[in-house]
């Protein structure tokens, strides 16, 4: 009988460290309900203690989510267990992951802490936590270059009080496949009461050997494994959760192992990452790259004509990625609308909300001849992550030539209220975001910019992503219409709503700590 491999997604904590990568209350909530879809088996919704934002995260989610583990991650502190504890309250299946580093070079240089004082602390921590919580993971930070006599001794002092999973990170990307098997099967031959306790492992992929270093982990007798969608996270990131699963699926000869993941929502949950951060994907990236699965040199298409398995391993619809177009136009009423969101896997709109992406549908059907399930798809996320709006894009005209200055008109809608500007500027975008950032009267700088159609052709819809900086921090906006112009400044637009959202929710969770 196999193994059953738990799949501890951190995208919202890990994951959303990276630089470019944060997401606000409402955007962490839409990405947890996606992975409840997926069927990650613990989700950590975030660090409770490391800002009121963090706090809310996390309950926010533990409150929402109830077929998933939810998990908090806290230093070895009494402080930071008990506000991991609040933030926990509400799930239905709370963990704590607690962490301390155990390398010599952490403890010296960071901790400033003997190897006695931090295996106090760990233990100490592990006998005050078992009090409050059922479910507890110790993480043995930097645990690949920590000596291994030590890590087991630390290792087993935690297990003996309660601790039920404990977690060995190669926090620094710094081990071989090989290495990590070898210490992996270490731990198991070397800590007594280590049959009390599930494996997990946290690896990070600063030498491209993440997902190498995991999967060599799960052969030496892993049974949990710490991942990301996408594999974004601090520095080069995290082991990708697709790349590990699809390679225990499509590899089950040699692994022997299975997960709980619902492989086909997994597209869909690279797809909205990237909507949520505005961070593509290589073209190239394994299973969900948009070259994943294109064949273009000719002997590959002549053998994927006679037999796909000549140059797919995997198909596309193992991952939920098809690519049909659809039978609907600007004559299709609601009722195929409907049924067609449904085969999508979008069944959980209300009906005033399904009235409103119909009706969004209908005037992309006026303005394109062939319409596919991505335009589809792309107006049902801009629906997810819509926030609510105190300005919109009301109209606009552009003045622009190579021999003139680009003079752009734009008129906003502030609360019902239009107010109009006018800014001349080098080009017809950044004319539109000068006018823009001067009716919202507020010091915006551009960070990032960039639009790409979401599907082909020369009526495809442009879907805009930018990225604002009011001195403090990031927001990060998109945008969709078949006029790429149109969907710049509805980027704008949504980040400067993004920045007003975010301050207010901040202002409340102050309120109210």
């Amino acid at each position: 009988m196999s193994r059953t491999i738990k799949i501890f997604d951190t995208t919202l904590r890990d994951g959303e460290q990276s630089p470019g990568c944060s997401m606000n209350l409402k955007e962490k909530l839409e990405m947890a309900k996606q992975l409840e879809r997926l069927n990650v088996d613990i989700i950590e919704a975030g660090f409770a203690i490391a800002s009121p934002g963090d706090f809310e995260s996390v309950k926010l989610v533990a409150n929402e989510i109830r077929d998933v583990t939810i998990a908090s991650l806290a230093r070895s502190t009494e402080k930071d267990i008990t506000a991991a504890h609040e933030a926990l309250k509400g799930a239905a299946n709370p963990r704590l992951h607690y962490f301390l580093a155990t390398s010599d070079i952490h403890m010296e240089y960071k901790l400033r802490m003997s190897p006695e004082e931090v295996l106090a602390q760990a233990i100490a921590m592990a006998r005050f936590a078992r009090n409050i919580f059922g479910e507890i993971e110790f993480s043995a930070e930097d645990a690949s270059r920590t000596r291994p006599e030590f890590l087991y001794r630390i290792l087993e002092g935690v297990i003996n009080e309660g601790v039920t999973i404990v977690n060995v990170p190669d926090t620094v990307g710094y081990a071989t496949p090989e290495e990590h098997f070898k210490f992996i099967e270490g731990i198991r031959n070397n800590v007594p009461n280590i049959d009390k306790a599930t494996i997990s492992v946290h690896v990070h992929n600063d030498l491209g050997l993440g997902v190498a270093n995991t999967l060599a982990a799960i052969q030496a007798g892993a049974g949990q494994v710490e991942c990301t969608v996408n594999g974004i996270g601090e520095r080069a990131g995290n082991a990708a959760l697709e790349e590990i699963v699809m390679a225990l699926k499509t590899r089950k000869d040699i692994y022997q192992v299975e997960t709980n993941i619902k492989t086909t929502e997994i597209y869909r949950s690279s797809r909205l990452l990237t909507k949520l951060t505005g961070v593509k994907v290589q073209p190239n990236k394994a299973i969900v790259g948009e070259n994943a699965f294109a064949h273009e040199a000719g002997i590959h298409q002549h053998g994927m004509m006679a037999n796909k398995e000549t140059y797919e391993i995997m198909t596309p619809e193992s991952i939920g990625l098809k690519e049909t177009k659809m039978v609907l136009g600007k004559h299709s009423g609601k009722h195929a609308f409907v049924e067609k969101l449904d085969s999508l896997g979008y069944n959980n709109f209300t009906a005033e909300e399904v009235i409103e992406i119909f009706e969004q549908f209908k005037v992309l059907a006026d303005k394109k001849k062939d319409i596919s399930d991505k335009d589809i798809l792309a107006l049902v996320e801009q629906k997810q992550l819509a926030i609510p709006e105190v300005y919109s894009l009301d109209r606009f005209i552009i003045s622009t030539g190579n021999t003139i200055s680009t003079a752009a008109t734009i008129r906003l809608r502030k609360n019902g209220n239009l107010i109009e500007g006018v800014s001349l500027a080098d080009g017809p975008i950044s004319a539109g975001f000068k006018a823009i950032s001067e009716l919202v009267e507020y010091e915006l700088t551009l960070i990032d910019y960039g639009v790409e159609a979401v599907t082909d052709g020369t009526d495809a819809q442009g879907e805009a992503h930018v990225k604002i900086s009011d001195g403090t921090h990031v927001y990060h906006g998109r945008g969709l219409s078949t006029d790429i112009i149109d969907a710049s400044l509805k980027a704008y637009v949504d980040a400067v709503n993004q920045m007003l959202y975010i301050k207010e929710t901040e202002d409340q969770n102050r309120s109210n700590a």
